[in-house]
């Protein structure tokens, strides 16, 4: 790890309680949910981090709880260096406030882990789906989402799909 990341990493670990890990060669910062707005303040205006490149969510449910991360990748272009920083969220119906503020490269990522996942960014600007279309149900990228599913066909069970098969008519 990089001193500049180090410094980092310890300043907020005191500051916010956040807990800190390293794993093939990615640093992640685990930050409580209410903590985030001073968090990426902090990060962009003390640690030079001014560039948001990525946030996305995962949905490790059923087997953990919290259910859901919400992971913003940070870019440091002075000091070249990359941070994670996550959050948790628990329950069927997750918020967060929106960081759009801070960096506003995370507008449309944001409507994007809202449209896939049901995370809701509080104070968002424009919070509507980008993805799927307006009168669709449900977040597609949850774990709980009803997949559909069509059989692959082979040669020892096509008589049985082509049986099953929609066909056009002439």
């Amino acid at each position: 790890m990089s001193e500049h990341l180090d410094q980092t990493v310890q300043s907020l670990q005191k500051r916010f309680d956040a807990q800190f890990e390293e794993s093939l060669g990615e640093t992640t910062i685990f930050v409580s949910p209410e903590f985030i707005i001073p968090v990426m303040t902090s990060l962009r205006d003390e640690f030079g981090f001014n560039a948001c490149m990525d946030v996305t969510a995962v949905d490790y449910y059923p087997e953990e709880s919290p259910r859901f991360h919400v992971v913003y990748q940070l870019y440091s272009m002075d000091n070249n260096v990359r941070l994670q920083v996550r959050t948790k969220l628990n329950g069927n119906a997750p918020s967060i406030d929106t960081v759009e503020k801070i960096y506003p490269s995370a507008n449309w990522k944001e409507r994007e882990v809202y449209d896939l996942f049901g995370v809701n960014f509080v104070g968002h600007s424009d919070l509507r789906r980008i993805e799927m279309p307006e009168d669709w149900t449900g977040h597609p990228l949850r774990k709980d989402y009803p997949l559909g599913y069509e059989e692959v066909q082979f040669t020892f069970n096509f008589d049985d799909i082509m049986q099953n098969k929609p066909q056009p008519k002439d």
